[in-house]
């Protein structure tokens, strides 16, 4: 009998404590359940994930770095998590395609998620084996809140390994909402054979959405599961295999006869049987307690298959630094264990929770610019929802600088955090930093080291602020009479605005004004020394803040291809008539663009918040530099005026006329510096894809760097 007691999932876990609860982010009640891949590794469907997170349950898009709230059941009681999702599968229709069709679509594929959560050492219950759904199976569900009456049995009449339908006894339970992600259980074989996905409800009044009258013919007590098959399948293709191949016994692992002779040599007996104790409290492991210890090899062998016990235990071993030197120095040998110990990579993803998301979306381009010379990184290292984070793939990377011939490497996973940390505000500098320093103290890299990269990260920081802005021509935008509108254009390559029209009496149609903006970008842009295509923004008073410019399109009888402003140039609005009005927040404005980066970004979407809430909701956020508005046309304008006249230089709504916006909620997943191409991109899907990107995006821009004509500040207004 082994010393360690391996994390697999076990063949005699009490079935009931499986099932985790995935919570509601309002109310705490029940979105639905969940089963355990592993120690810390959460199995549900993707519409739970959705219904936590208050989304449409088939909304297809990734959660990013929203966390779900999660009970975790066991004999003692209950413990609450916050879980991430690391691998997302959302629902797609039968032939493969996005966008499930609620009440319409009976049947689709995908719509599984894997969370992540940290338990506490010995405070998960062991996984469940896993076994394939076949026909016949008697089977049991229970409900998210894993209560203990709340099961019910069913037994599977049809499984093609993509769809299992099961029919339930006319006693006892019915499957229902918040059955959805739990697993389901079959008794004789110890296992969890799929979860559930779905119910079909008996037959509804078309008048009054209530049940029709009981009817022998009606369809009772019938759902449909997503198979093991299936589920193994899917997460597979997006890269989770990990989670279901084990690591062996790793008897052939280059480090494991190097690590047995050092853990001897460190290790004596009544001392291994110490440190071997705290190591598997450590890592979520059982073990013997009958006071003895594990042998050299079985002790070497658990540092060879479980990724963090080497660094966890040098952690433990950070005074004694010959034993951490030639411990880590032997475990490079080998292809498993991770950078980090168990709490540094809590510690860090706690850092990083705290970090705005508009600043966490920038990791991939600190990435780029810490780490040139590494590889190019695999399509599921998402920073938040791929390959188990991004994050856990630069553990793997050694790091490409030195500063000393025979030192050790400074890992990128440092390098990376160092870059990051010089984007962020104070105050989470100083704790990435810190984060830091112990990481490379445990790994003996010296301090010059360190500061040498750190020292890099503050020059590109430096290069970042020094880049020149892109290009712009400016168009001063303004009413004539009828549907017509008088053009002033000013190009401006980082010097200051030229004017290059100067006939203010002349008025356009919008298909003319496209055709003359797009004859002054055609030249600009040819010219640009960088190929950086120019930013239109445009300058308009309050009542041409929603003036559809970006929709202006010109396309002669003799043109091969449409021109449509929006789609082909990031556009952007600026009213500066608002701050001329209200010249007590200019201070505040500047203030608020240089933290465009670290700022805190708002949505009002309250249709009970009128001008004097929002306006208290600025002033209690002097940090807040984005602002997305949600609310209906009569409320929307009045608010999007209030955020510009306070001097939120960053305010996106749409011009539609819907109740809730698709373009806002795309956007809100765009950083706040690549929003003028976000918004472009998204026009560019609307002309390809109407019915999927119907939203009619604004974005008013007011960069505090850069000038706006003096004729439009002192002129009067036109009408």
């Amino acid at each position: 009998m082994s010393w360690f007691r391996s994390a697999a999932p076990s063949a005699t876990a009490d079935p009931r404590y499986c099932v985790v609860s995935v919570l509601r982010s309002r109310g705490g009640k029940a979105a639905g359940a969940g089963v355990l891949l592993a120690p810390g590794t959460l199995l549900t469907c993707a519409h739970v994930v959705n219904d936590a997170l208050g989304r449409g349950p088939f909304d297809s898009r990734a959660p990013g770095r929203a966390t779900v709230s999660i009970a975790v059941h066991d004999p003692v009681g209950t413990s609450g998590y916050e879980g991430r999702t690391v691998y997302w599968v959302p629902p797609r229709r039968l032939d493969g395609s996005p966008g499930v069709r609620e009440g319409v679509d009976q049947e689709w594929l995908g719509d599984l998620a894997v969370v992540r959560f940290d338990p506490e050492p010995g405070g998960s219950p062991e996984p469940p084996q896993w076994r394939p759904m076949a026909e016949g199976q008697s089977l049991r569900a229970w409900h998210s809140t894993g209560l203990r009456s709340s099961f019910a049995d069913v037994t599977v009449g049809s499984c093609d390994e993509v769809f299992g339908y099961v029919d339930g006894l006319p006693t006892g339970m019915a499957i229902g909402p918040a059955y959805s992600g739990g697993p389901l259980w079959a008794a004789a074989h110890n296992a969890v054979v799929g979860i559930v996905a779905a119910h079909i409800m008996p037959p509804a009044d078309p008048v009054t959405g209530r049940p029709r009258p009981y009817s022998s013919q009606h369809l009772a007590r019938r759902s449909w599961c997503i198979p093991w098959q299936r589920v193994e399948s899917e997460l597979r293709a997006v890269g989770a295999g990990r989670l279901f191949d084990g690591a062996g016994a790793a008897t052939d692992d280059p480090a494991l006869p190097l690590l047995t002779e050092l853990i001897e040599q460190f290790m004596p007996s009544t001392l291994r049987a110490e440190r071997a104790v705290s190591l598997a409290r450590l890592c979520g492991l059982g073990y013997r307690d009958d006071g003895s210890a594990p042998g050299p090899e079985e002790f070497a062998r658990l540092l060879v298959t479980e990724p963090r016990a080497l660094a966890t235990l040098t952690e433990a071993l950070r005074h004694e630094a010959r034993a951490v030197r030639q411990l880590l120095a032997a475990g490079r040998l080998s292809s498993v264990p991770h950078l980090l110990s168990h709490r540094e990579h809590r510690n860090l993803h706690s850092l990083l929770g705290a970090v705005p998301g508009p600043l966490m979306a920038r990791l991939p381009e600190a990435v780029r610019a810490a780490l040139p010379l590494a590889a190019a990184f695999p399509a599921e290292a998402d920073p938040d929802t791929g390959g188990g984070g991004l994050l856990d793939h630069l553990e793997r990377l050694p790091g490409d600088s030195r500063t000393e011939q025979t030192g050790p490497r400074v890992p990128g996973l440092l390098r990376v955090v160092e870059y990051l940390a010089a984007l962020c505000s104070p105050a989470q500098r100083a704790g990435l930093r810190l984060w830091s320093d112990g990481v490379a103290q445990r790994l003996g890299i010296p301090r010059s080291a360190l500061r040498e990269r750190r020292s890099d990260a503050e020059e590109w920081i430096q290069t970042l602020t020094e880049r020149s802005a892109p290009p712009r021509v400016l168009v001063h935008v303004t009413r004539g009479a009828g549907n017509r509108f008088r053009l002033r254009v000013w190009c401006d390559e980082g010097a200051g605005p030229r004017q290059v029209s100067t006939d203010g009496d002349v008025t356009y149609s919008g298909s003319e004004a496209a055709q003359e903006l797009l004859r002054v970008l055609e030249s600009f842009y040819r010219a640009a020394p960088d190929d950086r295509r120019p930013l239109v923004e445009a300058l308009v008073d309050r009542a041409g803040l929603n003036l559809p410019i970006d929709e202006w399109e010109s396309f002669g009888p003799e043109d091969v291809v449409p021109g449509v402003i929006g789609a082909e140039y990031p556009l952007v609005v600026n009213c500066p008539e608002l701050l001329r009005r209200n010249e007590r927040f200019l201070p505040d404005w500047r203030r608020r663009w240089r933290q465009l980066d670290t700022g805190m970004s708002l949505r009002f979407s309250d249709e009970a918040a009128g001008p004097r809430e929002i306006y208290g909701a600025l002033m209690d956020r002097m940090d807040a530099v984005r602002v997305a508005v949600d609310v209906p046309p009569r409320l929307r304008d009045e608010i999007v005026q209030v955020c510009l006249a306070v001097g939120v230089p960053v305010v996106v709504w749409d011009r539609g006329a819907g109740p809730r916006s698709h373009a806002v909620d795309h956007i809100s997943e765009v950083t706040t510096r690549q929003l003028p191409e976000g918004v472009r991109s998204y026009r560019a899907k609307t002309l390809r894809r109407p019915a999927d990107y119907p939203g009619r995006p604004v974005l008013a821009w007011a960069d505090a760097d850069r000038t706006v004509p003096q004729l439009l500040l002192s002129e009067p207004r036109e009408n």
